[in-house]
């Protein structure tokens, strides 16, 4: 779920987000939530964390010594 939040920029600052947003073709709130993520890490979704649990928690794992062969094999 997506918060509305007010945040306080020094105004050069805003220019230059902005100026790199549009370089790379973003929003600006897009671009300031990738940056965050990049710098805090991606937060798992329930699923993820479900998948990591279960990962963690399964007996029946086979580990994967060379992922190559694995694929190969596939």
């Amino acid at each position: 779920m997506k918060v509305q939040t007010a945040l306080r920029f020094d105004e050069e600052l805003l220019k230059m987000i902005k100026a790199k947003a549009k370089a790379q073709r973003r929003s600006l709130n897009n671009y300031i939530e990738n940056l965050l993520y990049q710098e805090v890490g991606n937060i798992p979704n329930e699923e993820t964390i479900e998948a990591i649990n279960e990962a963690i928690n399964s007996n029946d794992l086979i580990p994967i010594e060379d992922l190559d062969k694995f694929l190969e094999e596939l």
